[in-house]
């Protein structure tokens, strides 16, 4: 509402509202993932340059090998499915915290992804992937546009709003949902009911990391090009798409829908800033004051809902 009356209704109109959602699916499908991560008390900063890592993967098979995009597309998947459970079995094995494993996968997939990409390229920038084999047919099920420019829809809203819709009913319908809250509220606890906390762990790892897969063999088929250093940096704004949604950065508490409009208000942010005209880097204040009131009063329901356990405990005993 701020940003509609800043920007004299622009916000409102077709064509802005579609920019808002163009620029909030990738965030919003990845942000699902992340919150659920973080809900089960972990955290992945390896998600950002896993975009880049998959769109890599995908176009040095397509491009440089020859090789078929719906078999490229389903290699790159098995090699971030890999990495995922990569993250996942050193956090579970080792007992370090996760942000440290995962920030050195993202250092290791940084060198790579741009190495390997001028090794078989002799560039950074991978192109022409619509040249490939099988292109027309993937293209139509990952970055299809429905309507006409500036107006038009891409089909990627539907995969964000389907994944958001079927990990919500994961977390709140299923066994899986009471191992993740189960998880991240009390790992002993949780062990001690029988719960597999560790493969629970590895399991939410390898799907941030299929998430951050999906949006970057998207993002290389709608552009028929992928930049090796693709998504660098985006993993802080998926946690922050998280945690404006509700996830506490503790653990235990959280929703998958909530990261999702964290990520649509963060698309709101992204196109209405520069709409109300305001300089965009005012961007960047906007979400360093939206993470910490996030993080306030996660901490503050946090507080209470600690504090009625205890109360509701000792009135039991």
């Amino acid at each position: 509402m701020f940003f509609s009356i800043a920007s004299s209704g622009a916000m409102l109109e077709i064509p802005t509202l579609a920019r808002v959602l163009d620029t909030a699916w990738p965030y919003g499908i990845i942000a699902v993932a992340v919150g659920l991560l973080m809900i089960s008390g972990e955290f992945d900063l390896s998600t950002g340059v896993m975009v880049g890592t998959a769109g890599a993967l995908l176009g040095v098979m397509a491009t440089e090998w020859g090789m078929n995009l719906w078999l490229a597309l389903l290699l790159s998947l098995l090699i971030c499915l890999a990495l995922g459970l990569w993250n996942g079995i050193l956090v579970v094995w080792t007992g370090l915290p996760s942000f440290v494993i995962t920030l050195g996968t993202f250092f290791g997939l940084r060198g790579a992804n741009v190495a390997l990409s001028k090794y078989f390229t002799g560039d950074a920038l991978i192109e022409n992937i619509d040249d490939a084999a099988g292109y027309d047919s993937l293209h139509s099920i990952v970055a299809t546009v429905f309507g006409t420019a500036p107006s038009d829809f891409r089909v990627s809203l539907l995969w964000w709003g389907g994944f958001t819709l079927i990990a919500t009913w994961i977390l709140w319908r299923t066994k899986i949902g009471n191992w993740i809250f189960a998880t991240g509220g009390d790992r002993e606890a949780a062990r001690a009911v029988g719960v597999p906390v560790n493969g629970t762990k590895i399991g939410l790892f390898m799907l941030t990391a299929g998430a951050a897969w999906f949006v970057g063999v998207s993002n290389a088929v709608r552009y028929t090009s992928v930049q090796a250093g693709q998504g660098v940096g985006a993993e802080f704004f998926y946690i922050i798409a998280a945690v404006v949604g509700g996830c506490a950065m503790s653990g235990g508490r959280g929703s998958a829908i909530g990261p999702a409009i964290g990520a649509l208000i963060w698309g709101i942010a992204f196109v209405g800033i520069p709409h109300a005209g305001w300089n965009s880097d005012w961007r960047w204040a906007f979400y360093g004051v939206l993470l910490l009131l996030a993080t306030l009063i996660n901490h503050i329901v946090g507080e209470r809902v600690r504090t009625a356990r205890s109360g509701y405990r000792r009135a039991l005993s």
